[in-house]
């Protein structure tokens, strides 16, 4: 398995945060929504973003990028 670079582990923690703001946003403002077609965009929107950091999540797991302790 290829190791990350400096550079590529830096794009990965900006784009899990990027992600991670966007979903607080979106849960924080989706029960304000009234209209139901926008609702299911909304819905939609956060069940993406829900999977996209859990795939990340998952990407850094695989690759053993964060150190664990000693158990």
């Amino acid at each position: 398995m290829k190791k990350l670079t400096p550079a590529e582990m830096l794009q990965l923690r900006e784009l899990i945060q990027m992600e991670a703001n966007a979903l607080a946003m979106a849960r924080v403002t989706h029960h304000v929504i009234q209209d139901p077609e926008f609702k299911s965009l909304s819905d939609a929107g956060i069940k993406a973003m829900e999977n996209r950091v859990r795939e990340m999540q998952m990407f850094i797991n695989d690759h053993d990028l964060i150190p664990r302790g000693v158990q």
